[in-house]
């Protein structure tokens, strides 16, 4: 007889075979993420690495990866039946020093380079690949300038088909190649020439991946907040939404709740899952799959970012550095282009901020106002391509994912930009808080892209030059900033004083919204105030330390007369005869108590009347309201009014016709 746990084993290994051969790559996951899973659980502690190929239309690229790992990237039976990669693909493979690699196969031809675009963002180095019977072709040249444009600097040039060509004819294409590198960032990459039939260069190629790696440092050691653009979103039967993409930034566990940006969708990690393995945390600088709950698959598109809840904020203008290719078509003012940050894609218009026209080769500051939002951050690179015909024109890096609007030829904002751009950690830092708000110190540092080390030397020397004020634990602002916000402050005071001046203070929720802050920052801002001496609050209301609140004589001769009419009928008090200013400060000073519509009693005859009810409900079980008013000598009005009061504020209660204590 079977064992329940073998057949359900044997089945799901007949499954699993079954699926390998429909659907490629896609099927690990289901070995991962059952429980019957005879796979290790990894950490993935170690330094990984993530590769891209790149080079024009079939020069060999997938071939080339199935040789080196095994794995065919090609995943759609369309590609494997016209022998053309149409969209991203992914394999892995260890190379000779054990370093594991992850490897994403792009399409070469020009009508698939938005699907080129969506995976080659994340790798930290490349592989161009140029086949020798053919040398350089138009997408050798794009997907080189797009490496370039990215600041993949690192990486290498397989020549593939060398089994295609005599000696003689590679020595020409070695040469035409060395020509064309020249001036991009790899002029200096080494070249291996490789034949995927025949295996010729195969392994040099692994030995020479590995010395690239070498001097390639590893994005796995950061420990921020975790961000992966998704490439790719696809539901397994049992188990639910998978995405995949290339981890940045941060690390990420199962169990923890993340969220989908820029669409706001909450859920919760079911498993992790890199490289047939499954594991409790994830690493940055790996291809990662996330098994999701709580999110259907089809709510996530290509261009999302998995992140933390609250973690970043989507945008819709972005600051930039753009340099344009030195055969695009010179840009100008308001221009339309498609954006390509992480793997997303959006249209934007341009502001051409420091230039009328941007010739071709140029640098220049631009505004992009995007037609929806996306999650980037300072520092992200990007490309963006003319739409129609539809082309790679240049690319950069993002300055400001969180701008202002700006007006164009300002040399403030080209200052402004400058810093951010080229600035040490406190210059950054200083910009960031540029607009005067305060600011917490993880936005802070998300802001500013930089690690928590370089924000808390930059923070550290803003502080000691007193550039920065520190609101509170959290909360930053610059002393600019600062300046300018007591000035506000004070001035929003002093006009409330002057208009009213027999109160306290201004009503805190009143006072937030003329600052415009969140009630966190007004609480830091109004706690650093007292501790400047500026002001002081409490949970009603705020006011200058210098307001004091003081009667005119007149005022002084209305309110005495008054209080004397109160104290000639105190248990049927009179309604007070003053302009509501004066009668709200008498309350404020506790020199008359409000019980009910115009009643109002004195202190002393109130706590008179409460010591009588106190006393007569312990010595007689209850108090009627005819005994109240024959004990004052009042009227039912006021005997009612004053037993009503008690029970608002739960000194007595009613039971049938008597009062008794609450």
């Amino acid at each position: 007889m079977i064992e329940p746990n073998t057949f359900v084993d044997s089945i799901i290994e007949y499954a699993i075979l079954h699926l390998i051969t429909l659907c490629g790559d896609v099927t690990i996951f289901v070995t991962i993420f059952s429980k019957n899973s005879s796979l290790p659980c990894a950490q993935f502690d170690a330094a990984m690495y993530v590769i891209g190929t790149a080079g024009h239309v079939d020069h060999g690229k997938s071939t080339l990866v199935k040789a080196l790992t095994g794995i065919d990237p090609d995943r759609w039976e369309e590609e494997q039946r016209r022998e053309m990669t149409i969209d991203l693909g992914f394999a892995w493979l260890t190379l000779p020093s054990g370093r594991s690699v992850s490897v994403i196969d792009v399409p070469g031809h020009e009508r698939f380079i938005k699907n080129m675009l969506a995976g080659i963002g994340g790798i930290d180095a490349a592989i161009l690949v140029i086949a020798a019977d053919e040398s350089i072709m138009p997408q050798t040249s794009e997907h080189l300038a797009i490496l370039d444009l990215l600041g993949i600097e690192r990486g290498l040039v397989a020549v593939t088909k060398a089994d295609l060509v005599d000696s003689e004819w590679m020595a020409l294409v070695e040469d035409e190649i060395a020509e064309h590198l020249a001036h991009t960032t790899f002029a200096t990459a080494p070249r291996v020439a490789v034949s995927a039939r025949t295996s010729q260069g195969i392994d040099e190629l692994r030995a020479v991946l590995d010395a690239v790696l070498d001097a390639t440092p590893s994005r796995t050691l950061k420990d921020g907040v975790p961000r992966m653009p998704i490439d790719r979103s696809f539901t397994i039967a049992g188990f639910g939404t998978v995405v995949t993409g290339t981890l940045l930034d941060g690390p990420l566990a199962v169990g923890q709740e993340v969220e989908i940006m820029p669409r706001r969708l909450r859920g919760r990690i079911r498993g992790l899952q890199i490289h047939k393995q499954r594991g409790e945390q994830a690493t940055p600088g790996r291809r990662v799959a996330v098994n999701l709950s709580g999110i259907h698959h089809t709510a996530i598109v290509r261009g999302d970012v998995l992140t933390l809840p609250d973690a970043i904020e989507p945008t819709d203008r972005i600051d930039v550095q753009l340099r344009l290719i030195h055969y695009a078509t010179p840009l100008k003012q308001n221009a339309t282009l498609d954006l390509f940050v992480g793997a997303s894609e959006v249209r934007c218009r341009i502001t051409l901020l420091d230039q009328e026209i941007l010739a071709p080769g140029a640098l220049g500051w631009v505004q992009m106002r995007l037609e929806h939002p996306v999650v980037v951050l300072r520092g992200d690179h990007y490309i963006v391509r003319q739409p129609s015909p539809s082309i790679t024109v240049g690319g950069g890096v993002i300055i400001d994912s969180h701008p202002l609007r700006h007006r164009r030829f300002r040399a403030d904002v080209a200052k402004t930009l400058e810093a951010l751009a080229r600035g040490t950690p406190d210059e950054v830092l200083l910009q960031v808080l540029g607009d005067g708000l305060p600011r917490e110190r993880g936005v802070l540092m998300r802001a500013g892209a930089m690690s928590d080390a370089a924000m808390h030397e930059g923070l550290a020397q803003l502080l000691e030059k007193g550039d920065v004020v520190q609101l509170s634990e959290t909360l930053l602002i610059s002393a600019q900033g600062w300046q300018y916000l007591e000035q506000q402050l004070c001035n929003t005071l002093q006009a409330y004083h002057q208009r009213y001046p027999l109160r306290r203070g201004m009503p805190r929720e009143e006072l937030r919204q003329r600052l415009q802050l969140d009630a966190r920052q007004l609480n830091a801002v109004l706690s650093f105030a007292s501790q400047c001496g500026v002001s002081h609050s409490n949970e009603i209301g705020v006011w200058l330390s210098e307001h004091k609140l003081a009667l005119t004589r007149e005022q002084q001769h209305k309110l005495d007369r008054q209080l004397d009419a109160i104290r000639r009928m105190p248990y049927s008090p009179p309604a007070p005869d003053l302009e509501p200013e004066l009668l709200a400060w008498a309350l404020e000073q506790g020199l008359l108590i409000h019980i009910g519509a115009d009643i109002y009693f004195l202190p002393e005859t109130y706590a008179a009347m409460l010591e009588w009810i106190r006393e007569t409900i312990v010595a007689e079980g209850g108090v009627h309201i005819g005994q109240f008013r024959d004990r004052f000598g009042s009227s039912r009005k006021y005997a009612l009014a004053f037993m009503e009061h008690l029970d608002e504020r739960k000194i007595t209660r009613r039971s049938d016709d008597v009062r008794v204590l609450y």
